[in-house]
């Protein structure tokens, strides 16, 4: 008699799988169509960000960090700026630090938006992410009126930010394709400075997130596919060194915004929200309250900076650029100008490690300094790279679908991991 021999199945998910967000090569061993092991290959997309450094200046790596996690573009440049701003015990102005904590959490709310759009997407729900994407149009909006780049702002700097908030938006214009009466409905909260645009937006975003909760929250399908699929208990959330709404999920309150202050963040009143089984569902959950607590600090960030102008970046001209006008009048200006843009500012020798609540989590930068004009060396903390390690452990068991949505539950981006 012949018996049939069973083996188990390995098959790629990905590099270029639709619902890797990224380039994931996820190596899966099946017994028919239940996961056995989960192996994440990554590197496909490595980029040496963190040995490019060494050959920038502490200035021009700014932009490289915008490129890290590409859907968290300012926060990332937040962390890196107050790395070297601790080394050279750099006051901010407080008006920079509240445009910061204004647009840490602007990146935050466009952040969970994409992951929760796609992340609806991946398991099957195709509306959501037109309206999330949308929403993300007007903040990318705000990106570009402070920057002049919709996504990679380089606005953070070392000492503040790069200027101060425009008192205009941006208008559309009518054309051939864009008639007189949408242009006029389009520009109707585009009248006012960028300020007045965002308070218009924290005024209309809570009935969004209504639309959403309504469109998923209670979706039986949605709950189908969440409920009970990559479970975390707290304590391998934290065994397994998972930070931001992935340990919130877990029901494990820790955020750093609360628990180790930054900025101005002991000034905002917000809600850490935390979840009770620790799986996708309550994942979902966290973020979307997330979003409605980033409104409120937002709100509050906007009244502030209404009542208070002020400098933006430090008046120490071996770290900040002088103002145009008195470098075009005046020589020891004009010197330091030059200095600054040929050569760099000057680090002093030693080391330091910034972290902030970036949306995916703690997100660390550690600079080594030997007096240079450039980092001696530099390593960064990304949160989706511990995320990422877990994948095998919360996959195992779970069908293939399964591991579609928590590779979406664990809002992973690329250019972090494989940074």
């Amino acid at each position: 008699m012949v018996v049939a021999e069973i083996k188990n199945y390995t098959l790629n998910f990905g590099p270029q799988h639709p619902a890797a967000h990224g380039v994931l090569r996820l190596v899966l061993e099946l017994d028919g169509e239940v996961v056995v092991r989960a192996d994440p290959h990554i590197g496909l997309l490595h980029r040496a960000t963190e040995k490019l450094a060494e050959t920038r200046t502490w200035i021009q790596s700014v932009p490289y960090m915008d490129r890290l996690d590409y859907v968290s573009m300012m926060a990332n440049e937040h962390a890196y700026c107050m790395a070297i701003e601790r080394m050279l015990g750099l006051e901010v102005p407080i008006r920079a630090q509240y445009i910061r904590v204004m647009f840490d959490e602007i990146t935050r709310i466009l952040n969970h938006l994409l992951n929760i759009g796609t992340h609806a997407l991946d398991v099957g729900a195709m509306a959501m992410v037109l309206y999330t994407f949308r929403e993300r149009e007007d903040l990318m909006d705000a990106y570009e009126a402070v920057s002049g780049a919709r996504m990679h702002a380089a606005y953070y700097r070392p000492g503040g930010v790069y200027r101060d908030l425009p008192d205009r938006m941006p208008q559309y214009e009518v054309s051939k394709w864009k008639k007189a009466a949408e242009v006029k409905e389009w520009n109707e909260n585009r009248q006012g400075s960028l300020l007045d645009f965002l308070e218009d937006f924290t005024n209309r975003f809570p009935t969004y997130c209504d639309e959403y909760e309504t469109l998923l929250t209670d979706n039986r399908i949605w709950k189908q596919r969440l409920v009970g699929v990559g479970v975390v208990s707290p304590e391998r959330a934290l065994q397994m060194g998972f930070t931001g709404a992935m340990l919130r999920g877990s029901g494990v309150e820790w955020d750093l915004r609360k628990k180790q202050p930054y900025e101005v963040y002991d000034r905002m009143e917000f809600d850490v929200p935390v979840g009770v089984t620790g799986d996708s569902y309550d994942r979902y959950l966290v973020r979307m309250e997330e979003m409605r607590q980033s409104n409120r600090i937002v709100k509050q960030c906007i009244d502030w900076l209404r009542k208070n102008p002020g400098p933006v970046i430090s008046d120490n001209h071996k770290v900040a650029p002088p103002a145009r006008e008195n470098m075009k009048s005046n020589m020891e200006e004009l010197i330091h100008h030059f200095k600054l843009f040929t050569e760099g500012m000057h680090v002093p020798a030693g080391e330091a490690y910034a972290a902030i609540e970036h949306p995916k989590g703690e997100f660390g930068v550690y600079l080594i300094s030997d007096g240079a004009n450039k980092p001696y060396r530099m390593k960064l903390r990304a949160p989706g790279y511990a995320h990422l390690a877990a994948l095998d452990e919360m996959g195992k068991g779970h069908m293939i679908a399964d591991a579609v949505t928590i590779i979406g539950t664990m809002d992973v981006v690329f250019g972090e991991i494989d940074r």
